[in-house]
């Protein structure tokens, strides 16, 4: 196995304003050549940088798949977690400290089909989380196979006669479960995807992108082509109206509409309605207990 490159700059505490080079990490990408995740993840830099937090105010949470390497090749606290399960360990984190700006990154599979019960939940109860989905419509790291996003009559390793189950549409399923901040961006406009990633973190509450990404390996039938040539920014649309965003979410043809399809400002997150984290970040409140009790438990767990 090829060794993973490693780059040569210097540890160092970011001076002045951070700009994207000060969220690239250690490790270089080994995704394919030509794999939208390069574009997804080029806009996230670029978001925390125009954030103007210093690395160790975010955390990076993944899954497993392709899209899920992710927090390895960024410079920010990071956790490369279970299949399906990100959204439930970034809970766990968010209220430990919610003062941690968290932004999950995953793929469709690991989003919407192995942790499409997570997914659920995290929306209902308005978890304040940016998840980022990397929406390729396959199972890339597995080879091939057909996702929950897949389109009908598509070819896979696991449909070699074509898929015969419609796609999940986690665009409407959104907006009608919960999330306060429903987007769609493509990896090949970073320009618009930064600007989503940076409002989505800035957003208070449940924040979902969804990108497409295409898989250059896999599948050959939603290529960066089929993208360029279909998808249109949301123009004159009124996020706060969710009927309208029902309606575009629905849209898929000739046109894909992208961009902030609803967002409702007016609903609180859940670690705002918990009245123990009213004193602060967990992670800052005193125990409470003595630190040979603290000891003591801790030696009973390992």
């Amino acid at each position: 196995m090829a060794k993973r490159e490693r780059s040569t700059r210097r540890e160092r505490p970011i001076q002045g304003a951070p700009t994207a080079r000060d969220f690239q990490g250690d490790v270089r990408p080994d995704w394919c050549a030509g794999c939208g995740d390069y574009g997804v993840l080029s806009s996230l830099q670029n978001a925390y940088a125009k954030l103007g937090k210093g690395n160790h105010e975010h955390l990076t949470v993944s899954g497993i798949g392709c899209s899920s390497n992710l927090p390895g090749y960024i410079r920010t606290y990071g956790m490369h977690t279970l299949h399906g399960r990100a959204l439930a360990v970034a809970t766990g984190a968010k209220f430990a400290n919610h003062e941690m700006n968290v932004v999950v990154t995953g793929g469709d599979g690991d989003g919407y089909g192995i942790g499409g019960n997570h997914f659920i939940h995290t929306m209902r109860k308005n978890i304040d989380l940016l998840y980022i989905v990397m929406d390729n419509q396959i199972y890339g790291l597995t080879i091939g196979q057909a996702s929950p996003t897949s389109l009908m009559d598509m070819k896979t390793k696991s449909t070699p006669f074509g898929n015969i189950e419609a796609p999940l549409n986690p665009i409407a399923m959104a907006i009608v479960t919960g999330a306060t901040y429903v987007a769609r961006g493509f990896s090949g406009n970073p320009r618009q995807l930064t600007e989503l990633m940076y409002n989505g973190m800035q957003h208070k509450g449940f924040a979902l992108i969804d990108v497409f990404s295409p898989c250059i390996t896999f599948n050959r039938d939603n290529t960066s082509d089929f993208f360029k040539q279909r998808v249109r920014e949301l123009e004159d649309h009124d996020p706060s109206d969710k009927a309208a965003a029902l309606e575009e979410a629905v849209k898929w043809g000739d046109e894909i509409p992208i961009g902030l399809f609803y967002q409702d400002t007016s609903r609180p997150s859940l670690d705002q309605m918990e009245p123990v984290l009213e004193n602060g970040p967990m992670a800052h409140q005193p125990l409470g207990i003595t630190k040979e009790q603290g000891n003591a438990i801790i030696q009973g767990m390992m």
